[in-house]
This record gives structure tokens, C-alpha cells and sequence, in this order.
């Protein structure tokens, strides 16, 4: 695996009862990275991610996640390992204050035993501090989370896993129901979570993609079948004719 490559993905296959969700593919994601994922529903874009966080097992090839192959590993051991991963709807605790559910994603408050001894140490209180405003909720730090808008749960969801400094984060149409000027900061928040760790984002939002994309892979049947520039992907009669066309 070369230095600059986080993630390399050899002959990455899964079958769901015969249907073949992910075949054969071929993937690299190299440090600092934007990447993003797009491709008609049911390319296999979802079940890609999921086999990189151990969500769901693959049934050939390999996944190296810099020395180490996720393929043979736990999930809670991938997270450890250094793997983000933010699914569609936000998963943050609604009765918690923005500050609470940072804090409780810092990696020592995560376990049961953790929790039970976990103070607000000054290390807490600074990274909470760092990753609030990066994620444009330093002001709402005592707001309680379910008052925020769409836009800003998500934020703060990117925020949690920010807490545990992952090396690749991983973010499954994250301005999927937000507001025009939403997406526009959200944009400016990936490129810069970009410029130390390396990204990978699922998304329909052809503007938006364009707006973050360092490359963009277009995935159908399971199969990575372009990849490259925006512009060089959007030009690509196949992909126009599978995806684009509709």
C-alpha cells in the first residue's frame, strides 16, 4: 500500500441472496482526500460504506485501512481504528445540550466504564470548544439539541465523530433537507475537515458535489464504472446514460 493511500480496496465483493450488491470493486482513497460517491439507487453506494465500517461482511476481496484489513475486524474495533461513519438521519441525543453530546462522543466517555468516571477534564473542554466552532455551533453550545434546525443536527452529528479524531470520515447524503445557505456552509465545513483527514461522501446533489469533490466515483451494479474530475465523470456517456440521463 503506498504512503499517501488511506484506503485501498481490492476485489470487493457481497452477495444479499444471489443479488451481487458490490462486485469485484476496485477503490483508493488517498490522505487528505475529498472523495465523494455517487451513482443511481441501488448502485451500491450505501452497502460500500457499510462494508468499510464492518456494518456488513464482504464475501471476497479486502479492505486496507493503511497496515490494517477492516475485513477481519469488529466494528467497534474499526471505529478505534480510526474509521467515521455518519448515516442519513442523525443520531444525536435530543434531550442532551450540544456541549453534552460532544462530550459524551470524546473517545474515554464512550464506554459504559468511561462514562461512570468520566470528569470534564480540561483536555474535554478544549477539544469540545475546537470542534464546536469548527462545525458553526460554538454559540449553541448550551442549546439543547433538539431545538436545532435540520442543518445544525447534522453539524453536530459531524461534530460527535470529529471528537474522535477519525482518519477517514465517512458521510452517508449529508445535505439531504436543508436549506440552500445550509448546504453552502456545509461545503465549506467538509473542505475544511478535508485538509487533515481523508473523506468519503455519498450524495445526489450534483451542485453540491462539485462544490467539495477533489474526485468523484460513479458506482452502478455494484461496479466502479468511471471515475476522475467532476467535469471528466459528467462528460462520460456511460455515466450519462445510467445516472445523468434520468
Amino acid at each position: 500500500m503506498a504512503e499517501f493511500e488511506m484506503l485501498t480496496i481490492q476485489g470487493l465483493g457481497v452477495s444479499f441472496d444471489g443479488f451481487k450488491a458490490v462486485d469485484d470493486l476496485n477503490f483508493i482513497v488517498d490522505r487528505n482526500e475529498l472523495r465523494v460517491v455517487i451513482g443511481p439507487n441501488g448502485a451500491g453506494k450505501t452497502t460500500l460504506l457499510d462494508l468499510i465500517c464492518g456494518k456488513t461482511k464482504s464475501t471476497s476481496g479486502s479492505i486496507m485501512f493503511k497496515t490494517m484489513d477492516l475485513t477481519q475486524m469488529k466494528e467497534h474495533d474499526i471505529v478505534r481504528a480510526g474509521v467515521g461513519r455518519k448515516f442519513q438521519t442523525p443520531s444525536i441525543y435530543e434531550n442532551l445540550s450540544v456541549s453534552e453530546n460532544l462530550e459524551v462522543s470524546f473517545p474515554r466517555g464512550r464506554s459504559a466504564f468511561g462514562a461512570l468516571f468520566f470528569k470534564r477534564a480540561a483536555d474535554v473542554i478544549d477539544r469540545v470548544h475546537k470542534v464546536a466552532e469548527e462545525v458553526m455551533l460554538l454559540e449553541k453550545l448550551d442549546h439543547q439539541a433538539a431545538l436545532l434546525s435540520h442543518g445544525q443536527k447534522q453539524w453536530l452529528e459531524i461534530g460527535m465523530l470529529l471528537m474522535q479524531d477519525p482518519e477517514l470520515l465517512m458521510l452517508d447524503e449529508p445535505v439531504a433537507g436543508m436549506t440552500v445557505n445550509e448546504r453552502e456552509q456545509t461545503a465549506e465545513l467538509l473542505n475544511r475537515i478535508s485538509k487533515n483527514r481523508s473523506v468519503i461522501v455519498i450524495e445526489h446533489d450534483m451542485e453540491f458535489v462539485r462544490k467539495i469533490a477533489h474526485k468523484v466515483t460513479v458506482l452502478h451494479q455494484g461496479k466502479v464504472i468511471a471515475e476522475g474530475s467532476m467535469d471528466k465523470v459528467t462528460a462520460d456517456p456511460r455515466v450519462i446514460e445510467v445516472y445523468l440521463g434520468h
